[in-house]
Protein backbone atom coordinates (compact mmCIF):
# COMPACT_ATOMS: atom_id res chain seq x y z
CA UNK A 1 0.00 0.00 0.00
CA UNK A 2 1.28 3.47 -0.91
CA UNK A 3 1.23 6.09 1.84
CA UNK A 4 0.08 9.44 0.49
CA UNK A 5 0.71 12.77 2.11
CA UNK A 6 -2.41 14.96 2.39
CA UNK A 7 -1.09 17.10 -0.45
CA UNK A 8 -0.59 14.05 -2.69
CA UNK A 9 -4.04 12.73 -1.85
CA UNK A 10 -5.58 16.09 -2.74
CA UNK A 11 -3.64 16.18 -6.03
CA UNK A 12 -4.88 12.69 -6.91
CA UNK A 13 -8.48 13.66 -6.21
CA UNK A 14 -8.15 16.77 -8.34
CA UNK A 15 -6.59 14.73 -11.15
CA UNK A 16 -9.64 12.48 -11.13
CA UNK A 17 -11.94 15.50 -11.40
CA UNK A 18 -10.64 17.46 -14.41
CA UNK A 19 -13.61 19.84 -14.56
CA UNK A 20 -15.97 21.32 -11.99
CA UNK A 21 -19.38 19.70 -12.03
CA UNK A 22 -20.90 23.12 -12.71
CA UNK A 23 -18.90 23.71 -15.91
CA UNK A 24 -20.90 23.44 -19.13
CA UNK A 25 -19.17 20.96 -21.44
CA UNK A 26 -19.40 20.98 -25.20
CA UNK A 27 -18.11 17.45 -25.77
CA UNK A 28 -20.87 15.37 -24.12
CA UNK A 29 -23.31 13.59 -26.44
CA UNK A 30 -26.52 12.00 -25.22
CA UNK A 31 -29.27 9.78 -26.58
CA UNK A 32 -32.53 8.67 -25.02
CA UNK A 33 -34.57 5.47 -25.05
CA UNK A 34 -38.37 5.26 -24.84
CA UNK A 35 -40.79 2.36 -24.80
CA UNK A 36 -43.94 2.33 -26.96
CA UNK A 37 -47.03 3.41 -25.01
CA UNK A 38 -50.11 1.21 -24.85
CA UNK A 39 -52.71 3.96 -25.32
CA UNK A 40 -53.32 7.34 -26.89
CA UNK A 41 -52.94 8.93 -23.47
CA UNK A 42 -49.63 7.15 -23.14
CA UNK A 43 -48.50 8.47 -26.49
CA UNK A 44 -49.40 12.01 -25.44
CA UNK A 45 -47.29 11.53 -22.32
CA UNK A 46 -44.42 10.14 -24.41
CA UNK A 47 -44.63 13.13 -26.75
CA UNK A 48 -44.41 15.39 -23.71
CA UNK A 49 -41.37 13.43 -22.58
CA UNK A 50 -39.69 13.76 -25.99
CA UNK A 51 -40.42 17.49 -26.19
CA UNK A 52 -39.00 17.92 -22.68
CA UNK A 53 -35.71 16.26 -23.68
CA UNK A 54 -35.42 17.49 -27.27
CA UNK A 55 -33.72 20.81 -26.32
CA UNK A 56 -30.79 18.76 -24.97
CA UNK A 57 -30.00 18.01 -28.63
CA UNK A 58 -29.77 14.20 -28.44
CA UNK A 59 -27.87 12.38 -31.17
CA UNK A 60 -30.97 10.18 -31.48
CA UNK A 61 -33.84 8.73 -29.51
CA UNK A 62 -34.80 5.06 -29.73
CA UNK A 63 -38.03 3.13 -29.30
CA UNK A 64 -37.94 -0.40 -27.91
CA UNK A 65 -39.44 -3.55 -29.40
CA UNK A 66 -41.28 -5.96 -27.10
CA UNK A 67 -40.34 -9.52 -26.26
CA UNK A 68 -40.72 -11.67 -29.34
CA UNK A 69 -41.65 -8.60 -31.38
CA UNK A 70 -44.93 -8.26 -29.47
CA UNK A 71 -45.04 -4.46 -29.72
CA UNK A 72 -44.18 -4.25 -33.40
CA UNK A 73 -47.20 -2.21 -34.47
CA UNK A 74 -47.06 0.07 -31.42
CA UNK A 75 -43.32 0.59 -31.96
CA UNK A 76 -43.83 1.61 -35.59
CA UNK A 77 -46.74 3.91 -34.73
CA UNK A 78 -44.68 5.50 -31.94
CA UNK A 79 -41.72 6.07 -34.23
CA UNK A 80 -43.83 7.70 -36.93
CA UNK A 81 -45.56 9.82 -34.33
CA UNK A 82 -42.30 10.97 -32.74
CA UNK A 83 -40.79 11.86 -36.11
CA UNK A 84 -43.87 13.91 -37.01
CA UNK A 85 -44.21 15.54 -33.58
CA UNK A 86 -40.59 16.31 -32.74
CA UNK A 87 -38.39 16.07 -35.82
CA UNK A 88 -35.85 14.12 -33.76
CA UNK A 89 -33.69 11.39 -35.30
CA UNK A 90 -35.51 8.25 -34.18
CA UNK A 91 -33.90 4.81 -34.05
CA UNK A 92 -36.10 1.72 -34.16
CA UNK A 93 -35.33 -1.46 -32.25
CA UNK A 94 -35.47 -4.71 -34.20
CA UNK A 95 -35.34 -8.23 -32.77
CA UNK A 96 -35.08 -11.45 -34.73
CA UNK A 97 -36.44 -13.88 -32.12
CA UNK A 98 -39.79 -15.30 -33.16
CA UNK A 99 -39.62 -13.86 -36.69
CA UNK A 100 -38.84 -15.34 -40.10
CA UNK A 101 -36.41 -13.62 -42.43
CA UNK A 102 -39.31 -12.41 -44.55
CA UNK A 103 -41.01 -10.83 -41.57
CA UNK A 104 -37.73 -9.20 -40.52
CA UNK A 105 -37.26 -7.80 -44.03
CA UNK A 106 -40.74 -6.28 -43.94
CA UNK A 107 -39.97 -4.60 -40.62
CA UNK A 108 -36.77 -3.14 -42.05
CA UNK A 109 -38.73 -1.82 -45.04
CA UNK A 110 -41.32 -0.29 -42.73
CA UNK A 111 -38.58 1.53 -40.86
CA UNK A 112 -36.86 2.75 -44.01
CA UNK A 113 -40.14 3.94 -45.52
CA UNK A 114 -40.88 5.88 -42.33
CA UNK A 115 -37.56 7.71 -42.66
CA UNK A 116 -35.69 5.75 -39.98
CA UNK A 117 -31.95 5.67 -40.62
CA UNK A 118 -30.83 4.04 -37.41
CA UNK A 119 -31.71 0.53 -36.24
CA UNK A 120 -30.87 -1.02 -32.88
CA UNK A 121 -30.38 -4.68 -33.82
CA UNK A 122 -30.97 -7.24 -31.06
CA UNK A 123 -31.49 -10.96 -30.88
CA UNK A 124 -34.24 -10.34 -28.36
CA UNK A 125 -35.73 -12.41 -25.58
CA UNK A 126 -38.01 -15.38 -26.30
CA UNK A 127 -41.68 -15.10 -25.46
CA UNK A 128 -42.97 -16.51 -22.19
CA UNK A 129 -42.77 -20.28 -22.10
CA UNK A 130 -40.02 -20.50 -24.73
CA UNK A 131 -36.40 -21.32 -24.02
CA UNK A 132 -34.83 -20.12 -27.27
CA UNK A 133 -37.31 -18.39 -29.54
CA UNK A 134 -35.53 -19.11 -32.81
CA UNK A 135 -37.94 -20.07 -35.59
CA UNK A 136 -37.38 -21.98 -38.81
CA UNK A 137 -36.41 -19.57 -41.53
CA UNK A 138 -35.31 -16.91 -39.05
CA UNK A 139 -31.99 -15.44 -37.95
CA UNK A 140 -30.25 -17.21 -35.10
CA UNK A 141 -28.46 -14.28 -33.51
CA UNK A 142 -27.83 -10.55 -33.68
CA UNK A 143 -24.68 -10.89 -35.79
CA UNK A 144 -26.73 -12.57 -38.54
CA UNK A 145 -29.37 -9.86 -38.15
CA UNK A 146 -26.81 -7.06 -38.51
CA UNK A 147 -25.40 -8.61 -41.69
CA UNK A 148 -28.93 -9.02 -43.08
CA UNK A 149 -29.78 -5.38 -42.39
CA UNK A 150 -26.62 -4.24 -44.17
CA UNK A 151 -27.39 -6.44 -47.18
CA UNK A 152 -31.03 -5.36 -47.30
CA UNK A 153 -30.20 -1.66 -47.19
CA UNK A 154 -27.52 -2.08 -49.84
CA UNK A 155 -29.99 -3.84 -52.11
CA UNK A 156 -32.40 -0.92 -51.73
CA UNK A 157 -29.62 1.56 -52.45
CA UNK A 158 -30.11 3.48 -49.20
CA UNK A 159 -26.99 4.97 -47.64
CA UNK A 160 -26.19 6.38 -44.24
CA UNK A 161 -27.93 3.76 -42.12
CA UNK A 162 -26.57 3.41 -38.58
CA UNK A 163 -26.74 0.12 -36.69
CA UNK A 164 -26.32 -0.19 -32.94
CA UNK A 165 -26.09 -3.45 -31.00
CA UNK A 166 -26.19 -4.42 -27.35
CA UNK A 167 -23.24 -5.03 -25.02
CA UNK A 168 -23.23 -6.47 -21.51
CA UNK A 169 -20.59 -5.20 -19.04
CA UNK A 170 -21.72 -7.84 -16.53
CA UNK A 171 -22.14 -10.63 -19.15
CA UNK A 172 -25.40 -11.59 -20.81
CA UNK A 173 -27.42 -13.95 -18.57
CA UNK A 174 -27.57 -16.57 -21.36
CA UNK A 175 -23.85 -16.41 -22.24
CA UNK A 176 -21.74 -19.44 -21.36
CA UNK A 177 -18.84 -17.26 -20.24
CA UNK A 178 -17.51 -13.69 -20.31
CA UNK A 179 -15.23 -14.63 -23.20
CA UNK A 180 -18.08 -16.11 -25.20
CA UNK A 181 -20.09 -12.96 -24.61
CA UNK A 182 -17.20 -10.75 -25.74
CA UNK A 183 -16.65 -12.92 -28.82
CA UNK A 184 -20.33 -12.49 -29.67
CA UNK A 185 -20.03 -8.71 -29.39
CA UNK A 186 -17.05 -8.76 -31.75
CA UNK A 187 -19.03 -10.79 -34.27
CA UNK A 188 -21.79 -8.19 -34.21
CA UNK A 189 -19.35 -5.34 -34.77
CA UNK A 190 -17.53 -7.26 -37.50
CA UNK A 191 -20.89 -7.93 -39.20
CA UNK A 192 -21.39 -4.21 -39.69
CA UNK A 193 -22.59 -2.57 -36.47
CA UNK A 194 -21.47 1.02 -35.90
CA UNK A 195 -21.59 1.05 -32.11
CA UNK A 196 -22.60 -0.92 -29.06
CA UNK A 197 -24.90 0.38 -26.33
CA UNK A 198 -24.58 -1.36 -22.99
CA UNK A 199 -27.14 -2.82 -20.67
CA UNK A 200 -27.59 -0.54 -17.67
CA UNK A 201 -25.16 -0.90 -14.77
CA UNK A 202 -24.47 0.99 -11.56
CA UNK A 203 -20.76 0.39 -10.89
CA UNK A 204 -18.77 2.69 -13.18
CA UNK A 205 -15.63 0.60 -12.73
CA UNK A 206 -17.50 -2.37 -14.18
CA UNK A 207 -18.00 -0.46 -17.43
CA UNK A 208 -14.42 0.83 -17.52
CA UNK A 209 -13.02 -2.69 -17.08
CA UNK A 210 -15.37 -3.97 -19.77
CA UNK A 211 -14.26 -1.21 -22.14
CA UNK A 212 -10.60 -2.12 -21.60
CA UNK A 213 -11.38 -5.79 -22.21
CA UNK A 214 -13.27 -4.98 -25.40
CA UNK A 215 -10.36 -2.97 -26.76
CA UNK A 216 -7.99 -5.81 -25.90
CA UNK A 217 -10.33 -8.17 -27.79
CA UNK A 218 -9.97 -6.02 -30.92
CA UNK A 219 -13.30 -4.18 -30.65
CA UNK A 220 -12.66 -0.57 -31.60
CA UNK A 221 -16.19 0.68 -32.34
CA UNK A 222 -17.71 3.13 -29.85
CA UNK A 223 -19.19 1.48 -26.76
CA UNK A 224 -21.80 3.73 -25.20
CA UNK A 225 -22.73 3.26 -21.53
CA UNK A 226 -26.43 2.73 -20.84
CA UNK A 227 -27.54 4.82 -17.86
CA UNK A 228 -30.78 4.17 -15.98
CA UNK A 229 -31.74 6.84 -13.43
CA UNK A 230 -33.77 5.16 -10.69
CA UNK A 231 -37.49 5.87 -11.01
CA UNK A 232 -38.73 3.29 -8.48
CA UNK A 233 -36.00 1.29 -6.78
CA UNK A 234 -38.13 -1.83 -6.26
CA UNK A 235 -38.81 -1.93 -10.00
CA UNK A 236 -35.13 -1.47 -10.83
CA UNK A 237 -34.26 -4.38 -8.52
CA UNK A 238 -36.69 -6.69 -10.34
CA UNK A 239 -35.43 -5.57 -13.73
CA UNK A 240 -31.80 -6.00 -12.67
CA UNK A 241 -32.46 -9.57 -11.54
CA UNK A 242 -33.75 -10.46 -15.02
CA UNK A 243 -30.84 -8.74 -16.76
CA UNK A 244 -28.03 -10.00 -14.54
CA UNK A 245 -27.18 -6.48 -13.38
CA UNK A 246 -25.58 -6.13 -9.95
CA UNK A 247 -26.96 -3.50 -7.61
CA UNK A 248 -24.32 -2.45 -5.07
CA UNK A 249 -25.22 -2.80 -1.40
CA UNK A 250 -24.84 0.94 -0.89
CA UNK A 251 -27.70 1.55 -3.33
CA UNK A 252 -30.03 -0.67 -1.32
CA UNK A 253 -29.17 1.41 1.75
CA UNK A 254 -29.43 4.71 -0.10
CA UNK A 255 -32.89 4.03 -1.56
CA UNK A 256 -34.27 2.20 1.47
CA UNK A 257 -37.89 3.26 2.15
CA UNK A 258 -37.85 5.94 -0.58
CA UNK A 259 -40.41 4.40 -2.93
CA UNK A 260 -43.08 6.24 -0.92
CA UNK A 261 -41.07 9.48 -0.81
CA UNK A 262 -40.93 10.49 -4.48
CA UNK A 263 -39.44 13.93 -3.93
CA UNK A 264 -36.47 12.67 -1.93
CA UNK A 265 -36.09 9.66 -4.22
CA UNK A 266 -35.81 11.87 -7.31
CA UNK A 267 -33.14 14.03 -5.68
CA UNK A 268 -31.13 10.97 -4.67
CA UNK A 269 -31.61 9.27 -8.05
CA UNK A 270 -30.44 12.29 -10.03
CA UNK A 271 -27.37 12.62 -7.81
CA UNK A 272 -26.47 8.93 -8.17
CA UNK A 273 -26.87 8.94 -11.97
CA UNK A 274 -24.95 12.20 -12.36
CA UNK A 275 -22.09 10.95 -10.22
CA UNK A 276 -21.99 7.74 -12.27
CA UNK A 277 -21.76 9.76 -15.49
CA UNK A 278 -19.25 12.20 -14.02
CA UNK A 279 -16.87 9.41 -13.10
CA UNK A 280 -17.14 7.89 -16.58
CA UNK A 281 -16.53 11.30 -18.16
CA UNK A 282 -13.41 11.72 -16.08
CA UNK A 283 -12.10 8.61 -17.83
CA UNK A 284 -12.79 9.96 -21.29
CA UNK A 285 -16.37 8.79 -21.88
CA UNK A 286 -18.32 11.44 -23.79
CA UNK A 287 -21.36 9.51 -25.06
CA UNK A 288 -24.25 8.43 -22.81
CA UNK A 289 -27.48 6.57 -23.60
CA UNK A 290 -30.27 7.10 -21.06
CA UNK A 291 -33.04 4.60 -20.39
CA UNK A 292 -35.69 7.21 -19.60
CA UNK A 293 -38.59 4.89 -18.72
CA UNK A 294 -40.69 7.61 -20.43
CA UNK A 295 -40.08 9.87 -17.41
CA UNK A 296 -38.00 12.83 -18.58
CA UNK A 297 -37.33 14.80 -15.41
CA UNK A 298 -34.71 12.49 -13.91
CA UNK A 299 -32.84 12.16 -17.19
CA UNK A 300 -33.02 15.91 -17.76
CA UNK A 301 -31.67 16.63 -14.28
CA UNK A 302 -28.82 14.16 -14.75
CA UNK A 303 -27.87 15.75 -18.06
CA UNK A 304 -27.93 19.20 -16.50
CA UNK A 305 -25.59 18.15 -13.70
CA UNK A 306 -23.32 16.51 -16.27
CA UNK A 307 -23.15 19.84 -18.10
CA UNK A 308 -25.61 19.21 -20.94
CA UNK A 309 -28.07 22.09 -21.14
CA UNK A 310 -30.63 23.19 -23.74
CA UNK A 311 -28.94 24.50 -26.87
CA UNK A 312 -30.60 27.92 -26.56
CA UNK A 313 -28.96 28.39 -23.14
CA UNK A 314 -25.58 26.95 -24.06
CA UNK A 315 -22.65 29.37 -24.26
CA UNK A 316 -20.94 29.44 -27.64
CA UNK A 317 -17.70 27.54 -28.02
CA UNK A 318 -14.58 29.65 -28.41
CA UNK A 319 -14.45 29.10 -32.16
CA UNK A 320 -18.16 29.89 -32.43
CA UNK A 321 -17.67 33.14 -30.52
CA UNK A 322 -14.89 34.13 -32.86
CA UNK A 323 -17.17 33.52 -35.84
CA UNK A 324 -19.91 35.62 -34.27
CA UNK A 325 -17.56 38.45 -33.36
Amino acid sequence: MIDYTPEQAMAERLARRPWPVTLIRNDINVSFEFFPPASSDGFNELTRCAHHLAPLNPDFVSVTYGTGGTTRERTHATIRGLIDATGLAVAGHLTCVGATKDVTASVIDDYLDAGVRHIVALRGDPSAGQTDGTVAGGYRNAAELVAAIRNHVEERGIGGLQISVAAYPEVHPRASSAKADMDNLKRKIDAGADRAITQFFFDSDTFLRFLDQARTAGIHAPIVPGIMPVTRFSGVVRFAERCGTDIPAWMHELFSDLDDSPGVRRLVAATVAAEQCRRLAEHGVTNFHFYTMNSPELTSATCRILGVIPRANRPAKDNERSKVS
